[in-house]
C-alpha cells in the first residue's frame, strides 16, 4: 500500500498522532545514540570527579583520628556517586514512557481510523470487502507505526539500564580503591607528623 494514499485520506487527528509518533522515535534514537557513544567519556568523568571529591577533603581529614576520617570520606564518596548516577539517568525515564505509551498511541490511530471507515461504509450503504479492506488497512498502519516506535525504544530501555548498572558497579569498585588510598595515606603520613612533632619538642627543651 502506497504511504501517499494513507496520507491523503488521514484527518487532522490521524496526522497528529503520526507526528507524534514521529516525534517519540526522534527521541529514542537520540538518546540511545548518545548514551552509547558518551559511555565511555562518562565513565571518565565520573572517576575524575570521585577523585576530585576526595582530594578536597584530604586537607581536612588529616586532625581526625582513623574512624572520622574513614566516615567522613564514605560520606562524600557515597554522595558523589548518587550524584553521578543521578546524571546518567538523564533520559531513562524518558525511553521508558516512550516504550510505554508508543503502542497505545498507534491503537489509538487505529481505532480512530476504523471509525471513520466505518462511518464512511455506513453513508455509502455498501459493506463489500473492496469498501472496507482499504480503509481499514490504512488504518492499520497507525499500529504498525507504534510497534516500530515502541520496539527500539524498549531495546534502548534495556540497553541504558544495563549501562547504568555497570557504571554503578564500576564507580562502587573506584570508590572502595580511593578510600583504601586515602586511608593509607593518611596513615603513612601521621607518623611523620608526630616524629616532627617530638623532634621540635627535644629542640625547644635544649633550648
Amino acid at each position: 500500500m502506497n504511504f501517499s494514499v494513507y496520507w491523503q485520506h488521514a484527518d487532522a487527528v490521524s496526522k497528529t498522532l503520526y507526528f507524534v509518533l514521529l516525534a517519540m522515535s526522534i527521541a529514542t534514537w537520540t538518546i540511545v545514540v548518545l548514551r552509547v557513544m558518551g559511555s565511555r567519556q562518562l565513565k571518565q568523568t565520573a572517576y575524575a570527579q570521585l577523585s576530585k571529591a576526595l582530594n578536597s577533603l584530604k586537607a581536612k581529614l588529616a586532625p581526625l583520628g582513623f574512624e572520622q576520617r574513614k566516615a567522613v570520606a564514605e560520606q562524600a564518596l557515597l554522595r558523589q556517586i548518587a550524584l553521578e548516577k543521578s546524571s546518567a539517568e538523564k533520559g531513562v525515564a524518558v525511553l521508558g514512557t516512550i516504550a510505554s505509551l508508543a503502542p497505545f498511541v498507534g491503537l489509538f490511530g487505529t481505532v480512530w481510523g476504523i471509525f471513520h471507515a466505518l462511518v464512511a461504509v455506513g453513508k455509502s450503504g455498501q459493506a463489500g470487502l473492496a469498501q472496507v479492506a482499504t480503509p481499514v488497512g490504512e488504518a492499520l498502519i497507525m499500529t504498525g507505526i507504534g510497534l516500530s516506535v515502541a520496539i527500539p525504544a524498549v531495546i534502548a530501555y534495556n540497553i541504558c539500564i544495563r549501562i547504568n548498572r555497570t557504571l554503578s558497579n564500576d564507580l562502587q569498585d573506584h570508590a572502595h580503591s580511593l578510600l583504601i588510598d586515602t586511608m593509607l595515606q593518611q596513615d603513612s603520613s601521621a607518623p611523620k607528623a608526630t616524629v616532627n612533632a617530638s623532634k621540635e619538642s627535644l629542640v625547644g627543651g635544649q633550648a
